[in-house]
């Protein structure tokens, strides 16, 4: 079997092409694709747990922490000790953290909105089909 004709392959390739494509468009605004995907990922009204973010990314805590103390110290984001629980923080979005994640959040739709005008409806619903079917598989850890 070829290497292009794997699963993983085709996936991953795809993957790095839209995360290329994210990165040059995040650059023309200061920013970086895992920057928009975290301001995507902090509650615009409420703030969100510190905690909460890194597995709705599916990031290490470690590797996040260093990205959120570079988005503060950017004027993205701020900190804030939860008023409900005093032993975790919640990030918010600045104003300038709000203006990035209306652009990034602009750039998903943009994308999404072209592949849909682009790609038949019922391919893509068996193309989610499949990537739903993966990631069951996986779950399974039934493959190693």
């Amino acid at each position: 079997m070829k290497r292009e004709e794997t699963v993983d392959h085709q996936i991953k390739s795809c993957w790095h092409a839209i995360h290329r494509m994210y990165n040059q468009e995040a650059a023309k605004h200061d920013s970086t694709t895992s920057q928009a995907f975290v301001v995507l990922s902090i509650d615009p009204k409420e703030g969100t747990p510190a905690t909460k973010i890194a597995p709705m990314m599916g990031m290490e805590s470690r590797s996040l922490t260093r990205m959120l103390k570079n988005m503060e110290e950017m004027g993205v984001i701020y900190k804030q000790q939860d008023p409900h629980d005093g032993r975790s923080v919640r990030i918010f979005l600045t104003e300038l953290g709000q203006e990035k994640r209306r652009i990034s959040k602009e750039t998903v739709i943009k994308f999404n909105d072209v592949v849909q005008q682009s790609i038949a409806p019922e391919k893509l619903k068996t193309f989610f089909e499949v990537v739903v079917k993966i990631n069951q598989i996986i779950d399974q850890k039934s493959i190693f």
